[in-house]
């Protein structure tokens, strides 16, 4: 099931691993095992990614990153068939993603001769990419009356929805709030006019999905895999320079 409509989908670079991560939620469908089972699954699949990483598994590392990213889907998806959508997998996810990034380039600074500075930029730059991607897209499903369980602005925790605990989602709403306030604000910041916009072009927004996680983990895999582990993090450094040339292009086609 997609997060938009069919008039308002466009190609997503980064969600390549989604007809494999339907797969996977049909074939779970009627089992008891729930989406929050699957990020955990996620969890593991990154955790040796990493291994992988630290003892020069590099083809290793770059399957176990795309089937985490695979996983990373499969539990939207396995909560979307089931029909039990909860902001405790919503935001249990994100945790997951942020933890697990910042490891990932950890790994890397650890085996190359790069600086830890480096690494800080790195993991900035590819959560402000990914803040930039999720910013837009959640504003477009809200516009679209798609997905609704990522709200455009977290300001305060949600309201339990049926079969979550409300202080469950308090705790995991306060993480994330922790976590991600950061580069929330700096994107709001820096394009809060787009809450406004009702125009996101289906070109734009797939040139604007290489921002995603899913092909973040692509390209650090990809890179990894052909011997070129020592320009990850300067890559993804000088990749967030395009965060400022997306928003210019926001505004531009707004204004057209």
């Amino acid at each position: 099931m997609s997060k938009l409509p069919k008039d308002r989908r466009f190609i997503d670079l980064s969600d390549y691993g989604r007809p494999v991560a339907r797969w996977i939620a049909n074939s779970l469908k009627h089992t008891s095992v729930t989406p929050v089972h699957v990020t955990w699954m996620f969890v593991v699949a990154g955790l040796i990614a990493t291994y992988c990483i630290l003892h020069a598994q590099y083809w290793t590392a770059l399957f176990f990153l795309t089937l985490k990213s695979t996983l990373d889907a499969a539990d939207g998806e396995l909560s979307r068939v089931k029909n039990t959508p909860s902001y405790t997998g919503r935001y249990l996810d994100s945790i997951a993603d942020i933890i697990l990034n910042f490891i990932f380039l950890f790994a890397i600074w650890y085996v190359t001769d790069s600086s830890i500075w480096m690494m800080l930029f790195a993991f900035i730059g590819i959560q402000l990419q990914g803040t930039l991607y999720n910013y837009y897209y959640v504003i477009l499903r809200n516009q679209s009356n798609g997905d609704m369980t990522s709200r455009i602005l977290e300001v305060e925790a949600p309201t339990a929805l049926p079969g979550e605990k409300q202080s469950t989602v308090d705790l995991l709403y306060t993480i994330y709030n922790g976590l991600y306030i950061l580069f929330d604000k700096t994107i709001y910041y820096l394009d809060s006019e787009a809450v406004i916009s009702d125009n996101f072009p289906k070109p734009f927004m797939t040139m604007l999905s290489t921002f995603g996680l899913g092909f973040q983990l692509l390209i650090m895999g990809f890179l990894l895999a052909i011997g070129l582990i020592d320009y990850i993090l300067l890559f993804f450094i000088l990749y967030s320079v395009l965060i400022f040339v997306f928003i210019v292009n926001r505004k531009w086609i707004n204004r057209k």
